[in-house]
Order: structure tokens, then C-alpha cells, then sequence
């Protein structure tokens, strides 16, 4: 009977042993994580120049209190469920799935205190924990290799800011925005934007390495938006190249003009010593460097209007 009683007791430690194994198959790997102190400061921003657009523009949208969780991308792949294969945390409007359309999407309510309907997501970070999330047995979680415990954002920060030569027009209501790329391992990393951090650590940022943060300090993901726009077109058939990222001096390039450039700052606790991963879809290995974010924008035109005027009049608006 004693030893009936220690194998039932060893089958659950068993079991969590082969999750841990079968996850660390998975990614990420220990090669993937680096201590933020041993990283020297690269954050290079260029000086602001006459006429430049030194405002911004903040919006609060919580931290996806009312759980919007799902494993769509409405930009990449509408119409399809599960189209992401990896969970995605939502906030602002509050309806977006894979079904959305530009009508659904302005009939929506928001989380934003300001109103502001867009819709602003990004893969779901998690504690590789072998425990078991609600999404353990479902597309996007557990059946696409995405397991571990849902780490909820400590704090979430959208903010709309300026251009460092010029000054910014109105974004067109609808426009679609994607940063950074979930297929970077298999790609490469041409569309690559991952930036992570830690707090007190930000003069320091890392592409493709997660952070390994000192006590007292929290892993912040951050994505930096395009920042410049065709004048024309709210999508492409990649869906990039309707947009541009300025370059190193802040321009934007022939035929493009600069736009409120959205900034997401996500900070989570995580505790010392933990292992943890973004989603990713099962091939990408949750490696850093396919970490991504998403944004339409469906801001009232007099909404972005005032976005407009804060920054471009050089006033932090809120």
C-alpha cells in the first residue's frame, strides 16, 4: 500500500517533469535570456530639431482587466480563427477578433478612458511553469506549444509622440499598423522590432535576448511604431509597406510623412529566477526576437485631431 501511495504521490512530479522537458524542446532556450546588467547602454534618440514635433499624446486602456484574450490577427489573417497560433492580450476596443470590421470596430465600446476605440494587442507573455492556463487544451495555447501561466501586465503605457524634424499629421481612421515580426526566427530579422528591458535598466535594450532583471526591477517590453505613412493607403498587401519606420536622423523617406508614432511600454513582475516566454506560433520557438505588437487605429477623427495638435503644439496631453 506505502508504495501504491508514493507512486500516485511521484505520478503528478512525474508528469510535470515531462511538461517542463517537453517545453523546453519548445524554447526558450537558456542561451535566449541575458542579465540586464551585463548589457551596455545602446539607446541612441535623435536630437530634435526646429520645427519638430515635441509633444504627446498618452492614452490609458488598462492592462486587459476584462480578460480579451484570443488567438487572432484581424490585420494578418481576418476571417481566420486561430490565425495567430499564439494568444494575444487585447485592450482598447473591446470586440476584436478575427471577424472584426472597420464598422464593428467603431461600434465598439472601448477600455480607453478617453474613448479612443482602436485596437491595440500583443502576444501574451507567460511563466514556463508547467502549470496548466485555462487555454492549456486550446487553439493558440496549449495546442500550439504556448503553456505556462498568463502573466498579467503590471502596467500598460500608449503613448502617441512626435517627430524629431518635422511636424505630424493626422493618422486616417482605420489605419492598420504591425512592429516588429512573429516569424523572425525563419524570416530573419528584417522586420524584427523586439525591445526588452528592464526598469531602471531602459538606456539598455535588447533585441533578441530575454532580460534577466535584478531584484526590484520588472521586465518591460517596448514597441516603437512607425512612424511614417504613405499619405494614401490604411493597409498593404504585406502590410507593411504602407508604413516606415523614420531613419536614424528622424526622417521620413521620399513620398512619406511623419505620423504620431505609437509607444507601448508592458511591464510585468516576474519573479527571480523564473523562465518565461512570449507566444509564438510552435516553429518560432518563443524566441524574444518574434515579439510584436499590434494597432488599428479608430480614434474619431476629432480625437486624433486634438492627438495632433498636443503634439505638434508641444504640450504632454493625457
Amino acid at each position: 500500500a506505502g508504495a501504491d501511495a508514493a507512486a500516485k504521490q511521484g505520478a503528478p512530479q512525474q508528469q510535470q517533469q515531462q511538461q517542463q522537458q517537453q517545453q523546453a524542446k519548445g524554447g526558450p532556450a537558456r542561451s535566449d535570456f541575458v542579465a540586464i546588467g551585463n548589457v551596455k547602454p545602446n539607446v541612441r534618440k535623435p536630437a530634435a530639431r526646429g520645427g519638430a514635433s515635441t509633444g504627446s499624446f498618452a492614452v490609458q486602456c488598462g492592462r486587459n482587466e476584462n480578460g480579451h484574450f484570443n488567438p487572432d490577427n484581424v490585420i494578418v489573417a481576418p476571417g481566420v480563427s486561430n490565425g495567430a497560433h499564439h494568444m494575444h492580450d487585447y485592450v482598447g476596443n473591446k470586440t476584436t477578433d478575427a471577424f472584426s470590421t472597420n464598422n464593428s470596430l467603431a461600434q465598439s465600446g472601448t477600455t480607453c478612458t478617453n474613448g479612443d476605440q482602436s485596437t491595440y494587442y500583443w502576444p501574451v507573455l507567460r511563466l514556463r511553469d508547467g502549470r496548466a492556463e485555462k487555454d492549456a487544451k486550446a487553439p493558440g495555447g496549449g495546442q500550439d506549444a504556448n503553456v505556462g501561466t498568463i502573466l498579467k501586465p503590471k502596467q500598460v503605457t500608449i503613448e502617441f509622440k512626435g517627430s524629431p524634424v518635422s511636424k505630424v499629421a493626422a493618422m486616417p481612421r482605420f489605419l492598420r499598423i504591425i512592429t516588429g515580426d512573429a516569424k523572425a526566427l525563419t524570416n530573419g530579422n528584417a522586420n524584427a522590432n523586439a525591445s526588452w528591458s528592464c526598469t531602471g535598466f531602459e538606456n539598455r535594450q535588447l533585441k533578441d535576448k530575454y532580460p534577466v532583471c535584478p531584484k526590484g526591477s520588472d521586465v518591460v517590453r517596448t514597441f516603437n511604431f512607425q512612424s511614417c505613412w504613405d499619405g494614401k493607403n490604411i493597409d498593404s498587401a504585406n502590410h507593411r509597406t504602407h508604413v516606415a519606420f523614420a531613419d536614424n536622423n528622424g526622417n521620413c523617406k521620399n513620398g512619406f510623412k511623419a505620423i504620431p508614432q505609437l509607444v507601448q511600454r508592458i511591464v510585468y513582475s516576474v519573479p527571480p529566477g523564473s523562465r518565461f516566454a512570449v507566444d509564438s506560433f510552435p516553429e518560432q520557438l518563443h524566441k524574444p526576437v518574434t515579439d510584436h505588437g499590434d494597432f488599428i487605429n479608430v480614434m474619431s477623427n476629432g480625437l486624433m485631431a486634438g492627438a495632433v495638435r498636443c503634439i505638434n503644439d508641444g504640450r504632454a496631453c493625457r
